[in-house]
């Protein structure tokens, strides 16, 4: 029994700087030719795609080109300068702005499908990685016993600590027999000094 066989390898994809450099020359050659060689830029599509769509456009660029040339064959001037100079010129030029954005449409779609952009996730670091340790053969002959955490002690509340009661205001009737003292110390003090004078005058 014969097996499906290998598949072929998938085609490998240009590197962007020479597509870049290959864009860059198919974009420029129509512009530097004034539209005259704008067919090379389809022409560039048609091969690479191979899409029938393509050479149907390659071929509408060629008849495009044609017409702006009958055109310009009926000028007589030396710089295009009649109506049918100035009809030509424009046909050429369109065709090729026309050929050159086709071109690039075509050429960055055929190569995004070809060989699609693929975003990877970004992987974890490697720091947080534990590698599995070997059994120890201590282990194998010695093995350990399941220590048990102690349990925890038992919760006391603190002691409530009574808040003394804030002070009081003396009663109005000591504060009346101390003014009463006051005032009859105040007498006495009184009378001894005009005693004491008195005795010191008639001394």
């Amino acid at each position: 029994m014969q097996g499906h066989g290998y598949a072929p390898p998938p085609p490998k994809r240009p590197s962007t700087g020479a597509l870049v450099v290959l864009r860059v020359i198919f974009v420029a050659v129509p512009i530097l030719s004034i539209g005259f060689l704008a067919w090379v830029a389809p022409l560039r599509a048609a091969i690479v795609t191979h899409r029938r769509a393509d050479w149907w456009i390659f071929g509408g660029s060629l008849v495009v080109l044609g017409i702006s040339f009958a055109y310009l064959s009926t000028d007589h001037t030396d710089d295009f300068s009649s109506p049918n100079g100035n009809v030509g010129m424009i046909i050429l030029l369109l065709n090729a702005a026309a050929c050159v954005g086709h071109y690039l449409y075509a050429d960055i779609r055929h190569y995004h499908r070809l060989y699609p952009m693929v975003y990877l996730p970004p992987q974890a670091p490697a720091a947080n990685y534990v590698y599995p340790q070997p059994p120890s053969p201590y282990a194998a002959t010695h093995p350990q016993t399941p220590v048990t955490p102690p349990a925890p002690a038992p919760h006391t509340p603190a002691p409530h600590t009574p808040v003394p009661p804030p002070p009081q205001r003396p009663a109005p009737a000591r504060i009346d027999q101390v003014r009463a003292e006051l005032d009859e110390l105040s007498d006495y003090l009184r009378k001894r000094d005009g005693h004491y004078d008195g005795g010191r005058d008639g001394r």
